[in-house]
């Protein structure tokens, strides 16, 4: 269901203070992204621009420009990681809305649904490449390890969801393994590389690599609570999409939970069916069972599903914030909390 955003206006301020503190290096790691785009094969520039023109928030390289701040490094070494950072991220985009059969991405029409899964598959692959390049140019150690720990945790991410699709027996524990692997790696990966570049104590590289991972579990959070209670005018794609996939996400968890084994059964029934039309999609049938979602978003709300997610995607975002507690005041700082405070707050 859609809904006006009462943390609108902090929303709008906490992402105006963190892009009006780093938006001209933004606008370097933009042009550093798009110098990757070049080789032989004209449809990958093509199939790059696309992906990169869509939007999106930047979030990660941001986290790699202000970490490194936060730490003592503005040098020009801080824009080619940051643009690696966000050549990865686009890949696994890439890959996602393959794997999850999307043909909108920010509102747009999906890579794969313009050139279709294996072109975007080979796109995706050479983004990655090309971000791992950058990193290997770099020539720091500690990154280049950290980059292919969290490609590595993020492949599994994708199929520990994947084991557990439309499982109704799924524990917090399993998803919490998924999310920490699939999203907040990522961030917790920016952040860590930034403070690398600071040259901090390696206790002071777990305390900002921490900051990451606790911010990045409170955006799927976001994430995953948006799916059930914003519209596809928001969203940029049609919701409930997590529900429809199988994806079992905290909102559903916490309803399992809460539910009488009655209405579990035809949660159940529900996943089934969504199960049936997801194969039959996918085998091109035009005759697909039809899928009533309306009893699930509905014991979601009853049973505070969205509102009880959201709340601990806030446990986590002050968790981050202790994280970094101990360096000292100033801008960057600030501008990592307000990105933070932007996690559970943004309306998309």
């Amino acid at each position: 269901m859609s809904r006006a955003n009462p943390a609108q206006p902090a929303r709008l301020e906490a992402k105006s203070l963190v892009l009006d503190r780093i938006s001209g290096s933004l606008e370097l790691v933009e042009s550093a992204m798009r110098d990757q785009l070049g080789a032989d094969a004209e449809l990958v520039g093509a199939l790059g621009e696309h992906v990169l023109s869509s939007g999106g928030k930047r979030l990660r390289p941001a986290l790699v420009l202000l970490a490194a701040e936060l730490c003592g490094y503005t040098g020009p070494r801080r824009i080619q990681v940051a643009a690696a950072v966000e050549l990865l991220h686009t890949a696994t985009l890439l890959h996602d809305d393959v794997v999850d059969v999307s043909t909108l991405r920010r509102g747009r029409p999906s890579a794969n649904a313009i050139w279709g899964n294996r072109r975007a598959v080979l796109g995706g692959d050479f983004l990655y490449a090309r971000a791992s390049s950058m990193i290997v140019e770099d020539g720091d150690l500690g990154i280049l390890e950290i980059f292919a720990n969290t490609i590595r945790a993020m492949a599994e991410g994708e199929l520990l969801q994947l084991q557990r699709s439309f499982d109704t027996s799924m524990t917090e524990a399993q998803y919490y393994a998924v999310i920490d692997r699939k999203s907040a790696s990522l961030l917790s990966a920016a952040c860590e590389a930034g403070s690398i570049l600071g040259g901090v104590t390696r206790a002071e590289r777990r305390r900002v690599s921490e900051f990451g991972r606790e911010l990045g579990l409170a955006f799927q959070l976001r994430d995953d609570a948006l799916d059930y209670e914003a519209g596809a005018e928001v969203l940029g794609k049609p919701p409930h999409t997590d529900l429809r996939e199988g994806k079992i996400t905290l909102p559903l968890l916490l309803t399992l939970k809460r539910s009488t084994a009655a209405e579990r059964e035809q949660i159940a029934g529900v996943l089934k069916i969504a199960a049936q039309v997801a194969d039959l999609s996918l085998a091109g049938s035009d005759s697909l069972p039809e899928l009533d979602l309306a009893p699930v978003l509905d014991w979601v709300e009853r049973y505070r599903g969205i509102a009880d997610t959201v709340r601990r995607a806030e446990e986590h975002v002050a968790r981050a914030a202790a994280a970094i507690a101990p360096f000292p005041d100033g801008a960057a700082k600030q501008a990592l909390l307000s990105s933070a405070a932007f996690a559970v707050a943004r309306d998309r």
